[in-house]
């Protein structure tokens, strides 16, 4: 059943997701945070299962951090009154402070998988594809659909299981991507395997029902932060609320001279060609990018905050096509994010396609043709821009545009104690 009601939802739900608030830490290091708001005790815990969603699971993400939100050990920032009285507007995330000792703390993201609206909308159109029309067990209608069984019945997830999902990643998915997710799921006791047979019925639901609905946490858990891979570190999730470490946004930069917008541009320039070429042989590509994906830690090391958009191609075992495209795939699962739209083939996708979408939405907002003038921007850089941005040229061409531009960039950088991230490279400049 087609979900055309939330389609319309669905480029709002992208914004208002992508834009987190406040000033975070992306790599989780703990910090001193004075009198950090205290959740409540009295009532805490039937306050908390509605806001989180624990009362849809096992249609719902996890429940790795609900033992931290009960005990305190996460804690919302500044919104919460003493009388439990939730935001009169439609959020997404939400600023918080993560603990272990309870006397350090590290500022850290809670967000939903989508907005509350399209929450509702997903679960009402789950129950009108069951003939129900007011309400239903959201539960016990995905349980009873031919995918579900399919994966309940298998020890493997593959491709044929998740083939007309909507979200990026599964666009072209190969085995080897596939067992990926399952080896890296957080969300069940024994990680590691490729084998689901540790997987309880309940974790197979909330694993397919998060491939529907958002990719988001999956990639956090796929490629860590902790592997040098550029993503927040993901703390875990509770309901359909989801915790990571955050950072402050890349906006925050454009007021700031040259050199701290060209280091910016310089890092999502090389992460971007990290992602194309890299050990595991996946190339990870942006579907859509704006200003919101990209967020700045407190050592200026540039992380990508919202990776709901990003799109994997297995270089190891290449392109295969899972079934024949006439048919049709889709189901209750294949709307749940918000949108139906059937995405392009995997070889539609050009290898310069990331870097075109930069170069037109993100770079020209740190880097701006009044830089050539008031700081000695050389115009080459805004000639090479223009050049990347443009769809015409050929993908060798917008590549060369690139390393021009690193090139460049290059000069510009800073290179001292503020940038902690380029450290030993800066340490060693300084002997110099």
């Amino acid at each position: 059943m087609a979900l055309t009601s939330l389609s319309s939802m669905a480029s709002t739900e992208a914004i208002v997701g992508a834009r987190w608030h406040g000033w975070f830490l992306c790599l989780g290091l703990p910090l001193v945070v004075s009198n950090p708001s205290p959740i409540p005790s009295q009532e805490t815990k039937s306050f908390m299962r509605g806001f989180l969603g624990l009362d849809k699971c096992n249609a719902c993400v996890g429940t790795s951090i609900c033992k931290k939100l009960y005990k305190e050990q996460i804690r919302f920032e500044r919104w919460l009154s003493p009388q439990l009285h939730l935001p009169s507007d439609n959020r997404t995330s939400y600023e918080g402070n993560y603990t272990d000792d309870l006397e350090t703390w590290r500022p850290v993201v809670l967000s939903r998988l989508v907005s509350p609206d399209l929450h509702q909308l997903a679960d009402k159109s789950i129950c009108i594809s069951a003939g129900k029309r007011k309400s239903c067990s959201i539960e016990a209608v995905l349980r009873a659909t031919t995918r579900f069984q399919n994966l309940d019945n298998s020890n493997i997830l593959s491709p044929s299981i998740v083939q007309g999902l909507v979200t990026p990643m599964l666009r072209c998915p190969s085995q080897r991507l596939l067992d990926r997710i399952v080896r890296r799921y957080f969300e069940v006791a024994d990680v590691g395997s490729v084998q689901m047979k540790h997987f309880s019925s309940k974790d197979k639901l909330r694993l397919l029902y998060t491939l529907a609905v958002n990719q988001q946490p999956l990639i956090l858990q796929m490629f860590p932060s902790t592997e040098g891979w550029p993503f927040p570190r993901y703390h875990g999730s509770c309901g359909r609320l989801m915790v990571w470490a955050g950072c402050r946004p890349l906006w925050s930069l454009y007021p700031l001279p040259l050199t701290h917008r060209s280091d910016a541009a310089y890092q999502i320039l090389h992460i971007t060609q990290t992602l194309a070429s890299n050990s595991l042989h996946f190339h990870l590509y942006y579907t859509s990018v704006s200003e919101d994906i990209f967020g700045i830690a407190e050592d200026r090391r540039l992380f990508i905050m919202d990776a709901s958009t990003i799109g994997i191609i297995d270089l190891q075992e290449g392109l295969h096509t899972v079934a024949d495209p006439r048919e049709n795939h889709t189901d209750v699962f294949s709307c749940l994010s918000g949108s139906c739209r059937r995405t392009p083939p995997c070889k539609s996708i050009r290898p310069s396609q990331s870097f075109a979408l930069l170069c037109r939405h993100v770079l020209p907002k740190l880097l701006t043709s009044t830089d050539v003038q008031s700081s000695g921007l050389p115009s080459k850089a805004i000639a090479e821009l223009t050049v990347c941005a443009d769809r015409a040229q050929s993908d060798q061409r917008i590549h060369k545009a690139v390393q021009i531009l690193k090139d460049t960039l290059q000069a510009f950088r800073p290179c001292n104690t503020d940038y902690g991230y380029r450290y030993p490279e800066c340490r060693f400049a300084f002997s110099l």
